[in-house]
């Protein structure tokens, strides 16, 4: 089957919009997606709890595989079989995360002050992150950081070495436009691209596919693209197809051709410095993660980071020297988030694979939405998401 391949970038001035919907050749049905994955989230927060039980000294073993309490699936909490998978991240890794919001949409209250609250924070990051209302000793308490700012799927561990809110708010994520940018109007776009955004899972669609053939993620990147491109970014949507391989969905090597897709758009155009994984989550079909921004209804986002490691140590053929960056990325956009859209976005999602975010320090795998939110509601989340990244982006 010929395969999507991503338009020569040219400048935002001198180019069209173009946007692509599924190469499937016939709609990609929900219960097939599900069949075809090997690995879903748990629907509670055992994360931190676990994560304290393995400080305590409990057994890191038990309670490997648990109940998700969605028609009785069950999460695998195993490691890729295979090193030479180690670019997919694993045969069959897929990234579900819990839907922790209530039927109605509303964040539930685990996601706590800090996910879904307008309280302001003082201290060190007082001046760049306005309208939270934590103060920084409260994000340097680690417990606190972790209880209400993320989930930690059974493969992986978080440790407080790695885990320091005050090193991440310090780290400078700006980019250096270089083209006399000074955040309040859109400019002329620089003359080489700053921004990719692609889609490992291409294929993922919203509830109101296929009626409207543009409910894809691909649809929603482009239009985040467009969004970036008016803020005075240049921005390459790659719309290659790396999930569907001989006239069916295939996930098992997702991951590594997604790797090589994007390496061939880094090495041509190595001014890139952000890169920008776009799903949209998988929930069970009473969820709705939706919320109100602007008088608009909203897909809920989430941020998801891959650490390269089990609980048990590393993963060493999966290194990544820009994890301590891609966390502070993910934590930053959190914050921005939490303070000017509350209940915008969900908690930051760690999973023990690297999920290809080693290619840039400012890499980012984001979940919009999910299989039961409208094309309307994943587009609306683009406008605040560009909000937010050119906010980090600007060091505002």
């Amino acid at each position: 089957m010929a395969r999507t391949v991503m338009k020569e970038w040219i400048p935002a001035a001198g180019r069209q919009k173009e946007r692509s919907g599924p190469a499937a050749l016939e709609p990609v049905l929900f219960s097939y997606l599900r069949s075809m994955e090997t690995e879903t989230a748990p629907a509670a927060d055992p994360a931190y709890e676990k994560m304290t039980a393995r400080r305590e000294g409990a057994d890191p073993g038990k309670g490997a595989q648990q109940e998700t309490g969605e028609a009785g699936r069950r999460e695998e909490a195993g490691r890729p079989k295979d090193a030479d998978q180690a670019g997919a991240e694993g045969a069959g890794q897929t990234h579900e995360a819990p839907g922790q919001v209530q039927g109605n949409g509303e964040a539930s209250p685990e996601e706590g002050e800090a996910a879904g609250s307008s309280q302001a924070l003082a201290g060190t990051a007082g001046g760049r992150f306005p309208g939270l209302g934590i103060r920084m000793e409260k994000l340097a308490d680690y417990d606190y950081m972790m209880q209400n700012f993320y989930s930690i799927h059974p493969t992986t561990t978080a440790g407080r070495e790695l885990m320091d809110a005050e090193h991440f708010l310090s780290m400078d994520l700006s980019l250096d436009l270089g083209n006399g940018q000074d955040g309040s109007t859109a400019q002329t776009a620089p003359k080489e691209p700053q921004i990719l955004i692609y889609h490992t899972h291409s294929q993922e669609t919203f509830s109101d596919y296929p009626e409207n053939p543009e409910a894809t993620i691909t649809g929603v990147g482009a239009y985040l693209s467009e969004l970036l491109e008016g803020k005075g970014y240049s921005v390459i949507h790659d719309d290659g197809v790396y999930d569907y391989r001989d006239g069916k969905l295939d996930r098992s090597r997702a991951y590594t051709y997604a790797l090589e897709g994007i390496q061939g758009i880094l090495q041509k155009y190595p001014s890139i410095e952000v890169v920008l994984d776009l799903h949209r989550d998988g929930v069970a079909e009473g969820t709705r993660l939706v919320t109100e921004i602007n008088g608009k209804p909203t897909a809920k986002i989430m941020f998801f980071n891959g650490t390269s490691q089990t609980p048990d140590g590393p993963i060493e053929y999966l290194p990544n020297p820009n994890r301590e960056a891609n966390l502070a990325f993910s934590f930053q956009m959190q914050l921005k988030a939490a303070g000017m859209y509350p209940g915008f976005t969900r908690k930051i999602y760690l999973k023990g694979l690297r999920y290809n975010q080693h290619v840039r320090a400012r890499s980012a795998l984001i979940e919009v939405g999910a299989q039961t939110n409208t094309y309307e509601e994943a587009r609306n989340a683009m406008e605040p998401l560009a909000h937010i990244l050119d906010q980090v982006l600007r060091g505002s």
